[in-house]
């Protein structure tokens, strides 16, 4: 099975490096103020993949450098629903900063993410690293600790979600923050957890949203862990042991406002819950 595969940052870009430095300099604003800004894609336009890794990676360096710490990867737009709604069609990733993790049933602050929308995934905690080698599935799946269930918080400095899939990439995948699960499940021995296997149920303040399951995320979460994998070595940047990766969404996701308690059942992972608490308006963290 084959995917889409984004360009590596350094490669050869149509757009100048002025425009890259002018779009990582908005998406850095926003952030900062806390007020959505315009789309990018006029400055690197909406389907450079190169020119779009190039700004994301200028705003992780920018994030890195003010004290951000590094926990992992994203995996994005896996879901056919999730692509539908955004009209993309294809993956990205992105960079999971420290801060950006809660504990299940925590009280998710409301201004630390723009435009917050929810969706369930498996996150996959890595116990090896995935820099040697052909990267082959079953390399893959034996780097995995442990999966737990997860939901993910996207949140876009981009305003209105007016993405095109360049915005997204440039604008960290859309990250915002994430939820983890407590409860771990390996993949191997007499009580092995197969990913793509997984049945998801999402629920908005005890209203269900979104439906899903584990063939919804590139067939197999395993397969976008792959990917993700390959294209994290080829960049030089591997993925290492004790990060956390985010292998994509299982169904679609759901905007979300103050107050919310969302609810996620990945079964068998468990349930994985949090509220959004406080004003909508303040810098992201």
């Amino acid at each position: 099975m084959s995917h889409p595969t984004p360009a590596p940052a350094d490669a050869v870009t149509a757009a100048a490096p002025d425009a890259v430095t002018a779009a990582a300099d908005r998406l850095l604003a926003a952030q900062a103020a806390g007020v959505p800004c315009p789309p990018v894609r006029d400055l690197i336009g909406r389907t450079d993949v190169h020119a779009a890794y190039a700004v994301q990676q200028r705003v992780v360096r920018a994030r890195t450098a003010a004290g951000g710490r590094v926990a992992g990867r994203k995996i994005g737009l896996t879901s056919p629903a999730v692509q539908a709604q955004l009209g993309v069609d294809r993956p990205d990733f992105g960079v999971l900063f420290a801060d950006m993790q809660y504990p299940d049933g925590a009280a998710v602050p409301a201004g630390s993410i723009l435009q917050p929308r929810a969706e369930a995934e498996i996150a996959f905690v890595l116990g090896a690293d995935l820099a040697d080698g052909d990267l082959t599935l079953e390399q893959v799946r034996a780097a995995v600790d442990h999966a737990v269930a997860a939901i993910e918080i996207c949140g876009s400095r981009i305003a209105g979600w007016d993405i095109s899939f360049a915005d997204t990439v440039a604008d960290n995948a859309s990250a915002g923050a994430y939820v983890l699960g407590t409860e771990r499940r390996r993949l191997d021995g007499p009580d092995a957890f197969e990913p793509r296997e997984a049945a998801m149920t999402m629920s908005v303040d005890g209203e269900q949203v979104s439906t899903g399951d584990g063939a919804a995320c590139l067939g197999d979460p395993l397969l976008a862990l792959q990917w993700l994998a390959r294209q994290a070595r080829d960049l030089g940047d591997p993925l290492r042991a004790g990060q956390v990766v985010l292998s994509g969404a299982l169904g679609p996701m759901r905007a979300i406002t103050p107050g919310s308690t969302v609810e996620a059942v990945v079964a068998p992972l468990g349930t994985v819950r949090f509220t959004l608490s406080g004003p909508t308006e303040g810098a992201q963290r």
